[in-house]
């Protein structure tokens, strides 16, 4: 009897102790389902950190948030320390390092570390500001003119220039609804929503800025720009210099044996080229290795191309979707692989094969010093500008009749992209974010370019509707709710076509 119960009670125990085991009964979080299939997908390759030190990189970043603010956007040197830029130099970070000092005579700004090294932002002009190597007071490229071929916007109408309809408001959409949408944008003040603009079918309905602000205001538009790459990719393509399943014609992978030669165009397109580096937005991301490589394509002042190019493979192309700049990166060296294949100037290729054919005049595209675009976020441009490419957009590419853009490219850039699709994230398309998951109180056809900080410019192709939105990087938290809240009005406004 005694033996009886004794077995009994072990039985017991031992069911108790399955029943309660977490770790072989408790399902996965998606977060953690994510890193399993990531890693059951790793390849064997070295991971090497970026060199320098983060603080002389924050220095960096720091100099040329406030040489861009000053010299292009036009803002106070303090206002813009205490307020942009938190990416490339956190707020926390900036009581380490000296006051920026402005020298307007040599159009320059200097920032100063505790160990008396000294990083410089000089602005350029076309090529706006750039932060030179540390040690170093030259670029290794000539800054380039870049000279737009459009009239006078004041004496050109929308959307070519800047005259508005003087008609009374479109009929069919609730223009009390789209003055609350406008008001709602700007509330409350601790948001610092610069510029809000939107248009339906075309037209601008709600426009409204900031305190100092203008509607030919170059703002901090931030990864917005990769949706600009994508775009310079698309006229590249309709050119017949590139097809997106193509692979890529890197030329540092064109080695025999180099796994990387077999990476698409369209795999770099949609962030899933699998290259290794670490990016603070990975769901793995741990801070202890050292300065994160996806930031440090904006303050490392060297060559962007080549360091992108020679990162190793962590996952086979086009199956694990991750939110990196080495993609956007690489889109922008096969643009200007591409341009110098046609024989043209690379520097005011933009101008010329998009902007003037589209009325855009205030963009700004900075580069490295070695004048590669870093448009994966380093550009500025006005709230009406990118109004007008998030049109062309919902235009299917096609601007005054022309196609711009190819067909089936918007398609392409505004649908899932397979990678994330797999890891159950419906929200990346082409250099794109897509609204898949309904993230944003919009339909879910809506796809956007989104930038740091509280910009973008979203596309809602079932309401003929283009809204855009910048803000300036403090008031980012806030103004996230405030564009919220006002797509929500936008939605009750315009009615789906």
């Amino acid at each position: 009897m005694h033996s009886r119960l004794m077995g009994a009670i072990v039985a017991a125990l031992l069911l108790l102790l399955v029943v309660l085991k977490p770790d072989a009964q408790a399902p996965q979080s998606a977060r953690e389902q994510l890193i399993a299939r990531a890693k059951s997908l790793e390849l064997d390759t070295p991971y090497t950190p970026p060199p320098g030190d983060a603080l002389e990189h924050h220095a960096s970043g720091f100099a040329k948030i406030v040489c861009s603010a000053v010299f292009i956007s036009g803002f106070d040197a303090d206002f813009a320390a205490q307020n942009l830029g938190d990416f490339v130099a956190p707020f926390a970070e900036r009581g380490k390092l000296g006051k920026p000092v402005i020298d307007r005579a040599g159009k320059a700004v200097h920032v100063s570390l505790p160990d008396g090294v000294k990083r410089t932002a000089r602005y350029t002009g076309d090529q706006g500001c750039i932060t030179l190597p540390a040690g170093k007071d030259s670029l290794n490229f000539t800054p380039v003119r870049v000279k737009s071929r459009l009239p006078d916007p004041s004496r050109q109408a929308w959307p070519m220039g800047d005259q508005l309809p003087k008609s009374d408001a479109p009929a069919g959409i609730d223009m009390n609804r789209i003055k609350q949408a406008a008001d709602a944008a700007f509330e409350p003040e601790a948001g610092m929503t610069a510029a809000f603009v939107v248009t339906w079918k075309g037209r601008i309905i709600a426009e409204r800025y900031g305190d100092g602000i203008k509607h030919t205001t170059p703002l901090e538009s931030w990864s917005m720009g990769k949706s600009l790459t994508a775009t310079l990719m698309g006229v590249l393509i309709k050119r017949g210099v590139y097809s997106l399943a193509q692979p890529a014609p890197i030329p540092e992978w064109q080695k025999a044996g180099d796994a990387r030669a077999g990476i698409r165009i369209l795999d770099i397109m949609q962030m899933s080229s699998g290259l290794r580096i670490r990016a603070p937005q990975d769901p793995d991301y741990d801070p202890s290795p050292g300065y994160p490589d996806h930031v440090y394509y904006y303050t490392g002042s060297t060559n962007a191309f080549h360091y992108a190019a020679t990162r190793p493979q962590q996952w086979p192309a086009g199956k694990v979707g991750r939110y990196r700049n080495t993609d956007p990166v690489l889109i922008n060296y096969l643009v200007r692989l591409g341009v110098e294949k046609l024989g043209e100037e690379y520097l005011s290729f933009p101008q010329r094969a998009l902007f003037d054919k589209i009325g855009i005049r205030t963009m700004v595209m900075e580069t490295d010093p070695f004048g590669n675009f870093l448009t994966q976020g380093y550009e500025l441009a006005s709230g009406r500008d990118w109004a007008r490419l998030g049109n062309l957009y919902l235009q299917d590419g096609v601007w005054n009749g022309e196609r711009i853009l190819p067909e089936g490219f918007v398609k392409f850039v505004s649908t899932i992209a397979p990678a994330w699709e797999a890891d159950k994230r419906p929200i990346y398309g082409g250099l794109f974010w897509i609204n898949g998951d309904g993230g944003y109180p919009a339909p879910k056809d809506a796809y956007y370019m989104a930038g740091a900080g509280g910009q973008w410019t979203m596309i809602i192709p079932s309401h003929d509707l283009v809204v855009v939105r910048l803000g300036h990087y403090r008031g980012s938290r806030q103004g996230t709710q405030a564009f919220r809240r006002a797509l929500g009005l936008l939605m009750e406004a315009v009615p789906q076509k």
